[in-house]
């Protein structure tokens, strides 16, 4: 698993980070002092060339070279490299919400001052969802399938899903899967601003506030989240470190509205139930949730009601938590990163707090672990992603147990 996120660049780092629930939001940086959006969770000390060549990461948009810098990471850690792995037979599918939409707003100021003739011609490559992933391939020789998924907040678990069922159906052996986001720019700021979806204070222990009374937005953040993915037999052949199986995948649309999960919360309650069955679970196995939780007052309502409806009795005794109030929300990449730091929860035997929940809404009126991490012998969690547009994912991971 690699990622590269407010919290840092490696795995101890994030779980250090989401267990102590301290916030990492820091002043938007590059914006006049009246903007609205005062904090994000930035990566101000990530330096590209750490993970390749400078002249071909000055090519790359920024959130090609976050997905870059989380493969390799992500490489390093599973070992593969140093196995004789099918690299043909290696799928890369790793997803973005908005690609490279600070570059294109970046450019356009530049043309209207310059002339179009001015526009650089590496502006496409360096702008297109799918060069995340083109680069992937390149740099590290993986020959298999390889596209890029868009589906906003649920693109990271539907990245992961998808290599998921690849691999459960023979299409490949091996997978490198996430997401991947460079969403802090002023364009893309005012965007989500203006349709009241970030949080606005600069406070940023009151920020993001997921499940809370006062929550009013979440908080954006940036950066890449990749895992590498294998059949268990594989994996036991060569010895790797388990973190933990991924072993249901629900993937559902809301048909209801274009920022607005629907009240009744069947879509992502339907994906949840998809996951639990794929899975061969049932509500009563499931001991955690890693929840999408943004910290605003719609998504965190109509979740609440999602999970009831989908585990029923059982809603009540499962934990639940969102690391939205740690790290922010990584949009394309939240989906990938969460199911990171669900991996860790089985692999630690620890439940991360929801960081920001200092007084809880009535209406969300879940188990959702205020502030202080909890030890639990978790051997299943979902992990759940909701999105605008009213795409739903939800993953199911179990312990890996011998």
């Amino acid at each position: 698993m690699g990622s590269v996120s407010p919290a840092g660049e490696t795995n101890s780092e994030l779980w250090n980070a989401v267990t102590d629930a301290k916030p990492l939001f820091t002043p938007v940086e590059g914006v006049e002092e009246d903007f609205k959006v005062k904090l994000a969770g930035q990566l101000k000390s990530f330096d590209p060339d750490k993970y390749m060549d400078p002249k071909l990461s000055r090519r790359m948009g920024k959130f090609t070279q976050f997905a870059v810098a989380a493969a390799r990471l992500a490489l390093d850690d599973s070992g593969l490299e140093k196995t004789d792995f099918d690299r043909d037979r290696t799928a890369v599918i790793v997803g973005t919400g908005i690609g490279g939409a600070e570059q294109i707003s970046n450019d356009t100021a530049y043309v209207l001052e310059h002339g179009y003739n001015r526009v650089s011609p590496t502006l496409i490559p360096s702008v297109i969802p799918n060069m995340a992933t083109g680069y992937i391939t390149q740099l590290f020789d993986l020959r298999g399938e390889c596209y890029a998924v868009a589906s906003a907040c649920a693109t990271g678990a539907h990245a992961i899903g998808e290599a998921y069922r690849s691999i459960k159906h023979g299409y490949s052996d091996y997978a490198l899967a996430g997401g991947t986001e460079a969403g802090i720019f002023p364009l893309g700021l005012a965007g989500f601003a203006n349709m009241k979806a970030l949080s606005l204070t600069d406070d940023p222990n009151l920020a993001s506030l997921p499940f809370d009374k006062r929550r009013s937005g979440f908080v954006m953040s940036e950066g890449a989240a990749i895992v590498v993915m294998e059949s268990l037999e594989s994996a036991l052949a060569r010895g790797a470190h388990i973190y933990a199986e991924i072993s249901g995948y629900g993937a559902t649309a809301d048909a209801y509205h274009f920022t607005s999960p629907r009240p009744d919360g069947q879509g992502a309650s339907k994906a949840m139930k998809a996951a639990m069955a794929d899975a061969g679970l049932t509500a009563a196995d499931i001991d955690y949730i890693n929840a999408h939780g943004t910290g605003t007052p719609i998504n965190d309502k109509y979740e609440t009601v999602a999970i009831k409806d989908a585990l029923g009795e059982y809603a009540s005794k499962v934990a639940v938590s969102s690391s939205k109030g740690v790290i922010g929300h990584m949009l394309g990449a939240a989906g990938a990163i969460e199911c990171i730091i669900t991996a860790l929860s089985l692999h630690n035997g620890v439940i991360p707090p929801t960081a920001g929940l200092y007084e809880q809404d009535e209406e969300c009126d879940l188990d959702c672990v205020p502030l202080r991490a909890r030890k639990a012998d978790i051997r299943a969690a979902l992990s759940n992603s909701l999105a605008f547009g009213g795409a739903n994912a939800s993953l199911v991971l179990k312990k890996y147990e011998k």
